[in-house]
């Protein structure tokens, strides 16, 4: 299985993991022009081989007219909080130049993304991926999502690096990506609102659910955006796992410290075998279907790998219905938390068990009457291609057409 490591120990930055991808793949030229055609308005990046610490890898600038942001990612308007710079990881910003800034909205950069010249599959994951950070600072900030602003020149290059990154990813197309647990740095960053802590509250937020930890050193090394790129592609946190490396990737920060300021990505293959889940089952007589369905999807959407129903005679041939959850094993307590809270059961049951799988990913296929999602799930000499029936669903209607017609041309 072709499986992506994004090593995170100093942290993690859109134009680190830009330029750590970047190392991974052939035609570098090809993608740096295919970036400065996309049309982001006064946007040219440059990638360079540098060196820090005796070690060489790969360094991106983007420049705005020309210049380069020093604070960059998602600007608010109101609080002005400029969440990183291309150094990587500083978020003191001078206010005293004399030109007008210009913000826009999260509609103004989902537009922007829309009409990029790009896979319908690249803009959906950057899409995602600002979604992540807009909610942050609607969080952070206490603001709706519709009153949340970035600034104009540091949206455009933090659209070019989320960009990139999602379009490397597709380039890639690995079947599993993980990263290591997440170093943050620690300490205190001056903005325009004042002194934050390290983590800045947008980056902590988006961390949820995500291993971190602080470090040794004090300056910003995880910005929103770098948080945001590993919560929406990475599917497990954990330390590097046994895989016949083909590449390494070396994304350079521009800051200097002791140590090297690099995110490193490692792509190469590992084996298809099986994996230990946990399986959480309780008996339910008492509860109406409704209730059922819903604590179904609670528990779904709080992260289970599966859930699901079969009934079952109880006490006094009652009938009724065993819920039965599977879960990964750092989730078992908030799971078994989760069925109590939603079900009126008082007990549960735990086995550990193991389980194979085959691996899966999504892709798109153009038709005639529009793109489509289709899920491929392949190993152990088996393939499989689904489309997704929503798509399908959708297409039908524009087009007045059948489902049967469209999956027929997939």
């Amino acid at each position: 299985m072709k499986t992506l490591y994004l090593e995170c120990s100093m942290g993690a930055a859109g134009d680190m993991l830009t330029s750590a991808l970047l190392e991974l793949i052939s035609d570098r030229e090809g993608f740096a022009d295919r970036i400065n055609s996309l049309g982001l308005p006064g946007v040219q990046v440059t990638y360079e081989r540098a060196g820090s610490c005796g070690v060489f890898g790969t360094r991106t600038t983007v420049k705005i007219h020309g210049k380069e942001e020093h604070s960059r990612d998602a600007n608010t308007h109101h609080h002005e909080h400029h969440h990183h710079d291309h150094d990587h990881h500083e978020h003191h910003h001078d206010h005293s130049h004399g030109h007008h800034h210009h913000h826009t909205t999260l509609e103004d950069v989902r537009n922007i993304i829309s009409h990029l010249d790009i896979p319908e599959k690249v803009k959906n994951d950057a899409q995602a991926v600002y979604a992540l950070i807009a909610e942050a600072e609607s969080h952070a900030h206490d603001k709706p999502l519709d009153q949340i602003h970035f600034h104009e020149v540091g949206t455009l290059d933090a659209v070019a690096d989320v960009v990139s990154v999602c379009l490397l990813m597709d380039i890639l197309s690995p079947d599993r990506i993980i990263a290591s647990p997440v170093c943050t740095g620690f300490g205190h960053v001056h903005c325009a609102h004042g002194v934050l802590p390290v983590p800045a509250p947008a980056t902590a937020y988006i961390l949820q659910g995500v291993p971190a930890y602080s470090g040794d050193i004090e300056a910003e090394l995880c910005t929103p955006t770098g948080a945001a790129l590993l919560k929406h592609f990475c599917t497990e946190f954990c330390t590097m796992p046994v895989m016949m490396t083909d590449a390494v990737g070396i994304g350079l920060g521009k800051k200097e410290f002791e140590r090297l300021n690099c995110v490193r990505a490692f792509v190469g293959s590992t084996d298809e075998s099986s994996e230990d889940v946990y399986e959480l089952s309780c008996n339910l007589d008492d509860m109406t279907g409704e209730d059922i369905a819903y604590a179904c999807t609670v528990l779904t959407q709080s992260g289970a790998l599966d859930v699901f129903t079969v009934p079952v005679s109880m006490k006094k041939n009652r009938p009724g219905v065993m819920l039965t959850v599977l879960c990964k094993e750092q989730d078992r307590q908030k799971m078994a938390g989760a069925i109590f809270a939603h079900t009126t059961t008082i007990g549960i049951r735990e086995h550990k068990c193991s389980r194979y799988t085959l691996h899966r990913k999504e892709s798109t296929v153009t038709t005639v009457y529009g793109d489509v999602r289709v899920k491929i799930s392949e190993g152990y000499g088996v393939k499989r291609i689904k489309p997704e029936h929503d798509d399908l669903e959708r297409l039908a209607r524009e087009n007045g057409v059948t489902v049967a017609q469209i999956r027929k041309m997939i």
